[in-house]
């Protein structure tokens, strides 16, 4: 099933179960330990940016060196006062860096097939948006997995306890989605890094981004309670949002908006223009969130 604008495939599926963790509590919910890992590579750990506290009031999110491994090139972004042209350059240094052009200077090796390498940033936002339980939506859910330490919560099928088949399926094509690639993940901090750097830019004054999400079988997902008129939702660790509610309605029953934390935005058509499917499209980091159906 199709992941487009304003609706995850994943969540489409009425077999999503309520949130039985007992972490989890109607007042303030922190991010059920069932769903979150005790590391992660950015810093701050999961329980902290994946609770309801986090959405409310968010601070910046950083992944591990990306900033101090990449000076020059923010640097040299913070010296441009053309967004059109920050974007070039964002692009052909990502191009440079990983010898997207080049794969044999990058390592690939002789006699694999070379679609195998061909697998970087733009196709797999790509092929997400084509189907998020796929190879590309399990690479992208790894990534926001070891990153932030939100595990998936759906990838095919939902996912409650790591020794289903479920997710098993998801590591097989995470493992598969990663092989023989360059530094797939490292491109995708990147992806994330620019991503904030421009919204931070371009929306000094701004926290938060009113978003929303078209759904299916809204009654059967992961809901922790009520609190503040909204109702609170454990999301996927990956999401799709649209910031036209008329729009994502095109994608499920159900719509819901919320208030998303400028530190969560992955990437969006705003920032990364042409390169995504839908012009109001952005994916979103997951965990707890007031929702308010529409």
């Amino acid at each position: 099933m199709n992941d487009v604008v304003g609706s995850v495939a994943s969540d489409k599926d009425p077999a999503h179960c309520r949130v039985s963790d007992k972490a989890a509590n109607a007042d303030n919910p922190s991010l059920p330990a069932s769903a979150r890992l005790p590391i992660n590579r950015c810093n701050l750990p999961a329980v902290i940016l994946g609770s309801l506290t986090f959405q409310k009031h968010p601070s910046r999110l950083e992944i591990d060196s990306v900033a101090e491994l990449h000076r020059d090139f923010f640097e040299l972004l913070a010296r441009c006062n053309d967004p059109a042209e920050r974007n070039r350059h964002f692009h052909q240094y990502m191009t440079e860096s990983f010898r997207l052009d080049s794969l044999e200077e990058a390592g690939l090796t002789e006699g694999i097939k070379k679609n195998r390498g061909k697998l970087n940033y733009l196709k797999l936002i790509r092929g997400w948006h084509f189907n998020s339980d796929q190879i590309e939506g399990a690479v992208l859910k790894a990534w926001a997995e070891s990153r932030f330490g939100l595990l998936p919560r759906y990838h095919g099928a939902p996912i409650r306890d790591l020794s289903e088949p479920t997710y098993q399926h998801y590591l097989e094509q995470r493992a598969t989605g990663l092989y023989n690639t360059n530094a797939l993940e490292a491109q995708l901090d990147l992806v994330y890094t620019y991503t904030q750097s421009e919204l931070v830019r371009r929306f000094p004054d701004k926290t938060h981004f009113r978003l929303y999400r078209g759904v299916n079988g809204w009654q059967a997902h992961e809901k922790l309670g009520q609190k503040d008129g909204e109702t609170l939702v454990l999301l996927n660790n990956v999401n799709s949002f649209s910031t036209d509610a008329e729009r994502a309605g095109e994608f499920g029953d159900t719509v819901f908006a919320t208030e998303v934390p400028l530190a969560k935005v992955f990437c969006c058509a705003d920032v990364l223009p042409g390169k995504l499917q839908g012009e109001g499209e952005w994916l979103v980091i997951g965990g707890v969130y007031g929702v308010l159906p529409q």
